[in-house]
């Protein structure tokens, strides 16, 4: 039986407990967390925050597909080209890599513009294609063309 790794779309703000609740169905289960420092008026605290809002992956057998929602907050898979969409194993790990390295170097953001194509030359999405869908001080909004998702950069110590 070959298990594959699909997306749900879950309710908004449950992707931790909807991961924890799936995997205590004995169901292989990944929601990628990143910490965030979020400031109040009086204090600033880091926080873990899921990379992707309303996101789990869940790595499953197609006969298996049911089985998600038993659990309260699965909404429905992600859909790509009217089937369900299924990530790559190479790409669960390059994702795995890519959040456990926490330096990014030798991006260069001098010259893109909006709507760019580009290929990641280091670090764990070494070559990657993407589209820049959005330039700031210290962040690029890329979209991974192998992965069909966003990914949202936040680039430290510009130069």
């Amino acid at each position: 039986m070959t298990k594959n790794w699909y997306v749900l779309y879950v309710k908004p703000k449950n992707e931790k407990k909807v991961a924890e609740r799936l995997s205590a169905h004995q169901v292989a289960v990944y929601c990628p967390m990143i910490k965030e420092v979020k400031q109040w008026s009086d204090r600033k605290k880091t926080i873990e925050v899921p990379l992707f809002k309303s996101y789990v992956f869940v790595n499953i057998s197609e006969s298996e597909r049911q089985r998600v929602f038993d659990v309260p907050g699965v909404v429905r898979f992600l859909y790509w080209l009217g089937k369900p969409a299924v990530v790559r194993d190479i790409e669960m790990e390059t994702l795995k890599k890519w959040l456990t390295n926490d330096t990014v170097e030798n991006y260069t953001l001098s010259k893109l513009e909006t709507g760019d194509r580009v290929s990641i030359k280091y670090g764990a999405l070494k070559d990657q294609k993407a589209e820049v869908i959005e330039i700031g001080k210290k962040r690029v909004r890329l979209v991974l063309e192998g992965m069909g998702v966003v990914l949202n950069m936040k680039i430290k110590d510009l130069v």
